[in-house]
């Protein structure tokens, strides 16, 4: 299982009336993206250190870096 900062984390419920409960991975505490991981549950806010078991899925998502300011074009540096 591995994760990224701002993943999502859904651990399945374990009876018919448990609802499932998710959280945002906010650290990952090793170097190849995989447990533990500093999480926020979405429940209570509360933020813990969460060790995943095969119960819990990750959503990832694709992170947007912004796009780089575009250097003026050679003409406009040389106009007055």
């Amino acid at each position: 299982m591995f994760a990224s900062p701002g993943d999502r984390v859904i651990v399945k419920g374990h009876t018919v009336d448990e609802p499932d409960r998710d959280c945002e991975v906010l650290e990952v505490h090793s170097d190849d993206g995989g447990p533990p991981y500093l999480v926020r549950w979405s429940g209570d806010g509360h933020e813990s250190l969460f060790f995943p078991g095969s119960d819990a899925t990750i959503q990832h998502f694709a992170t947007t870096e912004p796009a780089p300011a575009s250097a003026p074009d050679q003409d406009d540096a040389q106009k007055p």
